[in-house]
């Protein structure tokens, strides 16, 4: 095959501010190149990128024009994301990211779009922000809202509580849990403070049990938000994930049980930092995540 560029953009996840949030590589990929290119190419490209998530879209070029009715079809992509180290069956921030790409790039021309993945068929949809953010359609900011499925929390056995005094700073763990997908233990803290305050030393949390160690609290009185979370997965090559989408996926009813409410505003408190508007629709057993994005980086692969 003739060298070929592929398109890209840097996105950045679940904050309207650059170089803030969380940065997904996307990249989309026509007919010729996914039918030339295999997995170990895209895993080799996300190892290039060395950010949390690369995501590969292709045109699922069936789904587009009308059904049988005459009623629209929502465009289709394929979607797969790829830490540096490995393929992961779902991801929160690359989806919007995306979703982001297509939206702002033209690629799309409605408000809705379908993406097929290793997790089953996920849509993402633009809509407008809440009221307090004035202007927004002058200045052409909207939130993505993506339809995920709830991801059960589970009681861990005995063998499986982390032993992270050094990344704890001096904290208690006030409830230890899992969820039942990913193991990803969930480290419940007395407060956001605390969990803002952690020192994560990889060499303890490396050596957790399950995939990834999520360490949430309660968030202060008056900061806006309902809880605080911090991320680490360096199992997967992603030390700290600045904002995981998909673990909303369980954190929103994790939350939402304790906090007697359906709709909550999360806060992830990396040094990046950012921002997710949850919906739990507990008899669906879906997770709505609402949030911004901003590009910042274009640019081409050659393959």
């Amino acid at each position: 095959m003739a060298k070929r560029a592929v398109k890209y953009s840097v996105i950045d996840a679940f904050t309207d501010t650059p170089f803030k949030g969380n940065p997904a590589a996307v990249c989309q990929l026509d007919d010729e190149v996914a039918g030339a290119v295999d997995e170990e190419w895209m895993q080799t490209v996300a190892k290039e990128f060395n950010i949390s998530q690369t995501a590969f879209l292709t045109r699922v070029a069936t789904t587009f024009g009308s059904d049988s009715n005459g009623v629209p079809t929502n465009p289709r992509f394929d979607l797969r994301w790829f830490t540096p180290v490995s393929e992961v069956e779902l991801c929160g921030h690359a989806t919007l990211a995306a979703a982001h790409y297509l939206l702002t790039s033209g690629v799309v021309k409605c408000d809705v779009i379908e993406f097929v993945t290793k997790s089953g068929l996920l849509t993402a949809k633009k809509v407008q922000l809440p009221s307090k953010f004035s202007n927004n359609e002058a200045d052409g900011r909207f939130y993505i809202e993506l339809d995920f499925p709830m991801v059960p929390v589970v009681e861990c056995d005995s063998t499986e509580i982390p032993s992270i005094p050094e990344t704890l700073n001096g904290a208690a763990m006030v409830n230890v849990q899992k969820t039942a997908t990913a193991n990803d233990l969930i480290v419940e803290l007395a407060s956001g403070n605390e969990v803002a305050g952690i020192h994560p030393k990889f060499d303890e949390l490396q050596n957790c049990a399950g995939g990834g160690v999520i360490i949430t609290g309660a968030a202060p009185s008056q900061s806006g938000f309902d809880f605080f979370t911090r991320f680490f997965c360096p199992k997967l090559g992603i030390p700290e994930d600045p904002v995981c989408g998909s673990a909303h996926c369980a954190l929103a009813p994790y939350w939402s049980k304790k906090l007697g409410k359906h709709n909550l505003i999360a806060y992830m408190a990396s040094p990046r930092g950012g921002i997710l508007d949850l919906q739990w629709e507990e008899e669906a057993g879906r997770v709505k995540i609402r949030g911004e994005a901003v590009t910042v980086m274009v640019g081409t692969l050659v393959v």
